[in-house]
């Protein structure tokens, strides 16, 4: 049976999403002036140790978190067929970490990062990922599962630690999401002696290592393909390949050549692993020639959408209205960290100039500024010192900053033909709700264009968003608030069921 076949797919009508890739784009300055200097220069304080800067990314389970609920589904790939359905088998799940062999350095750093039993995704995935011989795997599993941890133990598993060659690659769609991955790398494998890791991402070039022999290497795909090309990089002794928010990077008119040639100049036998939130149709047979006999995980389509999101939408009298919205929800994108997500670099500019033109603190963070000061910027945005952060698609995947209580839509996502992008929808109401916390997601809309949007939206995840009043900003700032401060959004896909009395 095909990938294509076992991976579960949009709706035949729904096109994919737009191709355009951000993970080594030319990095034009942007104006220095459009990051506020004071969170700038607060941030340059916390940037001393790149794991202190990334810890949103690595953390566990709090105390009170309740995780959504939804079925697994795992194909085996042929060899182990047999095996699928013996629930007995050691194969089909653990449901604790003490269970699966691992090394007593990495059992410390798991519960160091307070993750006291795996997530329905690590149950059945573990297993799997640290058999030997290794075997491929593709996952696809919503955000905030806990699907960084699984490939981060695989690899801490594998290496030798004595052996002092890169032996475990992760690839990743963006420089953000490379650092992020780095991070839980290094608060995982705090405990582990001797070991190193190394980011291969797109920065200054007086900043660039002259070699890269760290045991485990994160990269984005354009960098680590140049590096390796400059022999800056010793392929021979790799085991593991990552691609993380694989869909993307398995698009072949984006980064999926790319993807290709790093493959190529690694060893023919090494252990592929792939994870995204959603799997287009048209990425699922390149991903089965990337990732041959792979098992897969999937989640069933109707459950992608993020369970314990709230999801609302208001329709503006016109679109210089939907401004007027954005200033009057800064005291509630405050209560927590909020993103407000827009189409283009020129309108995250437009609308952080203009809100900090009127006393209020937000950033901005698109591809056109320098590597370093997008550090500086999501790494404010993780401390708290930005609470505010207006983006483009560049921080739409995989981006786990867990005090995000609220995402605005300011622009819907589209598919360059004004069409809705469910997928990108989901990645990005993903960066809140994380791991089962209470989320809101509002998506503004002016015009016959964006409600069939909206519309389109709701009926690929089978949900019922909540429309709110346009005409009683008071009621509006009182249903937020008692989402946001309620101890869980709800479930509000398969049923429609609203706790949102309107």
């Amino acid at each position: 049976m095909s990938s294509e076949d076992r991976v579960s797919k949009p709706d035949a009508g729904m096109d994919a999403p737009s191709s355009s890739s951000w993970a080594d784009e030319a990095t034009n300055a942007a104006d220095a002036s459009s990051a506020p200097p004071s969170v700038v220069a607060q941030a340059e304080q916390d940037m001393n140790d790149m794991a202190k800067a990334q810890t949103d990314g690595a953390a566990g389970g709090d105390a009170g978190i309740i995780e959504p609920s939804y079925d697994v589904n795992v194909k085996l790939s042929d060899q182990l067929s047999d095996l699928q359905a013996d629930p007995n088998d050691p194969l089909f799940s653990t449901t604790s970490f003490d269970a699966l062999g691992l090394s007593d350095d990495i059992l410390k750093g798991i519960y160091q990062m307070r993750f006291t039993k795996p997530s329905k995704i690590q149950e059945r995935a573990l297993p799997l990922l640290l058999r030997n011989p290794p075997t491929n795997m593709i996952g696809q599993s919503q955000s905030g599962t806990g699907k960084t941890a699984a490939f981060v133990l695989n690899m801490l598993a594998r290496i030798d630690i004595n052996l002092l060659q890169p032996q475990a690659l992760v690839l990743a769609p963006s420089r953000e999401l490379a650092r992020q991955i780095l991070g839980v790398i290094e608060v995982m494998g705090q405990f582990i002696q001797g070991l190193t890791v190394q980011a291969a991402i797109p920065m200054e070039r007086e900043k660039r290592p002259n070699s890269f022999t760290a045991h485990i290497i994160v990269g984005t795909p354009g960098t680590v393909m140049d590096v390796a090309r400059r022999r800056a990089l010793a392929t021979q002794n790799i085991r593991v390949l990552v691609l993380d928010e694989a869909d993307n990077m398995l698009d072949q008119q984006g980064l999926g050549d790319q993807c290709h040639r790093v493959r190529q100049s690694l060893p023919p036998n090494i252990q592929i692993v792939l994870f995204s939130a959603t799997f287009p149709k048209q990425v699922t047979t390149f991903a089965e020639r990337f990732a041959p006999n792979a098992n897969i995980i999937t989640l069933q389509h109707q459950e992608l959408t993020v369970d314990g999101i709230k999801q609302l939408y208001l329709d503006c009298p016109s679109e210089e209205s939907k401004y007027d919205v954005l200033v009057k929800l800064y005291g509630l994108m405050t209560i927590g960290s909020s993103i407000i997500f827009v189409r283009t670099r020129d309108t995250a500019l437009a609308i952080e100039q203009r809100l900090n033109a009127e006393g209020h603190q937000v950033a901005c963070l698109t591809g056109a500024f320098e590597p370093s000061q997008r550090d500086l910027i999501i790494d404010a945005f993780r401390t708290g010192k930005a609470k505010v952060l207006i983006a483009t698609n560049v921080l739409s995947r995989g981006i786990d900053v867990q005090t995000v209580s609220l995402v605005v839509n300011y622009d819907l996502p589209d598919n360059g033909r004004g069409e809705a992008d469910p997928q990108v929808y989901l990645h990005r109401i993903g960066r809140t709700g994380r791991f089962g916390r209470v989320g809101v997601s509002i998506s503004l809309i002016h015009g016959p264009m964006s409600f069939r949007m909206i519309q389109d939206i709701s009926r690929y995840f089978g949900i019922e968003m909540t429309a709110l009043p346009n005409d009683d900003w008071d009621r509006v700032e009182a249903l937020i608030k008692r989402v946001i401060k309620s101890s869980r959004a709800g479930s509000n896909f398969k049923t429609g069921h609203t706790d949102i009395d309107m």
